[in-house]
């Protein structure tokens, strides 16, 4: 459904209060471009999407914010830099061949393994019906064997399924009035208790959550880390440079590994692999394994008190 189609007359009235009201209505519905192109403009039950188009760059767009950016010369470049994060579950586990994906978006992380890695399953766990019908049209997803699509709520998912999976990859969002948000039922101890439980013994969650350690939503970073602890063996951290988010990693196994470990793994996977990650070692750099400043004193976060969007409060 297209809902602002440009150059096209909004029908003005002799009445200049009126067509005051009329411009101010046009102006909310058709904000100005500033030099970039609407591919495509629709509002699903969950959001309002849009498919922007600008310098060589496509960004789909949930509710005024980016969700995903991807390079019209290469599919494979343009992305944020957090979902390269989402590879690194392999220095955890060298021998994937099943993850689960919650959130589809411009699919940036989908097309990536189906490149990186054509011999790993991934299955997404996406609710709007309607990214995914945008994220085949503009974003260049494929749907095949090893690249399955499932129009879900994660948690029910999760819920219904008997399947085991090597890595869960978390970027799910919703919007409330302080922004993007995370969906409250998808971040409690009883669904990283669920998630757990539907990985292999040597799986790993991966979780990305938008704020910072020391400011912006400092709160909400410190309450997703201490409730992943009360649930998984070992919880790392990896903020990105380039946007306000980190990417939590939470192995069952509780082997604790230091960042000159990980360097090693990294040597010998990089060696094993035809096609490689071309950032894959750089991201190393951002390792955490530390408690996130404010965590001691953060909530818990459950089904019976899970503050989320208190937490987002300025």
């Amino acid at each position: 459904m297209k809902l602002c189609v440009r150059g096209r007359r909004f029908g003005w009235t002799e009445a200049p209060l009126l067509n005051s009201l009329l411009f101010l209505i046009w102006l909310w519905l058709c904000p100005p471009t500033s030099g970039q192109d609407v591919l495509f403009e629709t509002t699903s039950p969950y959001h309002h999407i849009q498919v922007i188009e600008r310098a060589g760059m496509r960004t789909l767009s949930f509710d005024g914010t980016s969700e995903t950016r991807m390079s019209l010369a290469d599919p494979l470049q343009g992305h944020f830099q957090y979902t390269e994060f989402f590879h690194l579950p392999w220095l955890w586990h060298t021998q994937m061949t099943s993850v689960l994906m919650v959130g589809l978006g411009g699919a940036s992380t989908q097309r990536s393994y189906a490149y990186y890695y054509p011999e790993v399953s991934v299955e997404t766990v996406e609710l709007d019906s309607r990214v995914l019908f945008v994220a085949t049209e503009y974003f260049g997803f494929e749907k095949s064997p090893k690249q399955q699509v499932h129009i879900s709520d994660g948690r029910v998912f999760l819920r219904r399924t008997q399947a085991q999976y090597d890595a869960i990859l978390m970027d799910a969002y919703t919007e409330n009035r302080y922004g993007s948000s995370l969906p409250q039922h998808l971040a409690t101890k009883e669904f990283f208790e669920l998630t757990a439980a539907h990985l292999t013994p040597d799986g790993v969650l991966a979780y990305n959550v938008i704020g910072t350690l020391g400011g912006w939503r400092s709160e909400l970073v410190g309450a997703m880390s201490r409730t992943l602890r009360a649930v998984f063996g070992q919880v790392y951290y990896f903020p990105a440079s380039d946007s306000m988010n980190i990417v939590f990693i939470a192995t069952k196994n509780r082997a604790r590994a230091d960042l000159r470990q990980l360097q090693a793994r990294a040597t010998g996977f990089l060696a094993k692999r035809p096609r490689v990650l071309p950032t894959f070692r750089t991201r190393l750099s951002a390792f955490r394994a530390d408690s996130p400043p404010g965590a001691a004193r953060a909530p818990l976060l459950t089904d019976d008190f899970a503050p989320v969007e208190g937490l987002l409060r300025p």
